[in-house]
């Protein structure tokens, strides 16, 4: 049932919302990735990264790290695997005709190394309309085979005259 009895989602002025929240709260299973040494190295190529951290395994070790360190962007390889179906959920309801980008944001925690073990799981966070468009967002948490956060995304994405 949605507020005040209505048969369709209303707004905060009490008007009808061309789009459905009923999937805020639904959380995906778990997405699993493995982090591979040359995959480090060709993302880190591809986004003209020149740390050694990222490319050669001794540099990466004298640094301090357990083996080479993926660059914090390279959280869309693995975390995107999780946020896709989310997004193509027919029970969320985006009209892809008609979708932007909005914005990402993350928070990272501990650093990603080759051979970590990533899973992500990701839920989806709110659906609202403003001005005539629909605000789809979605979270996702990312931890490494020891349970500790590696990064949390939000991913916006817009479709427009929602």
């Amino acid at each position: 049932m949605w507020p005040s009895g209505a048969s369709e989602p209303l707004n905060r002025l009490g008007c009808r919302m061309a789009v459905s929240t009923q999937a805020v709260g639904k959380e995906y299973p778990p997405v699993t990735y493995e982090v591979g040494a040359e995959k480090i190295r060709e993302y880190a190529n591809a986004v003209g990264e020149t740390n050694p951290v990222h490319l050669d395994r001794d540099a990466a070790r004298a640094a301090g790290f357990r083996d080479l360190v993926a660059p914090p962007m390279f959280c869309v390889v693995y975390a995107g695997r999780s946020v896709g179906p989310a997004v193509f959920d027919p029970e969320v309801g985006i009209n892809y005709a008609t979708m932007v980008h909005g914005s990402q944001e993350f928070v990272w925690g501990e650093p990603v190394c080759a051979g970590d073990e990533i899973s992500t799981v990701t839920r989806v966070a709110e659906i609202s309309e403003k001005h005539g468009n629909g605000f789809y967002v979605f979270e996702s948490v990312s931890t490494n085979q020891g349970g500790d956060e590696v990064v949390r995304g939000t991913w916006t994405n817009i479709v427009r005259g929602a």
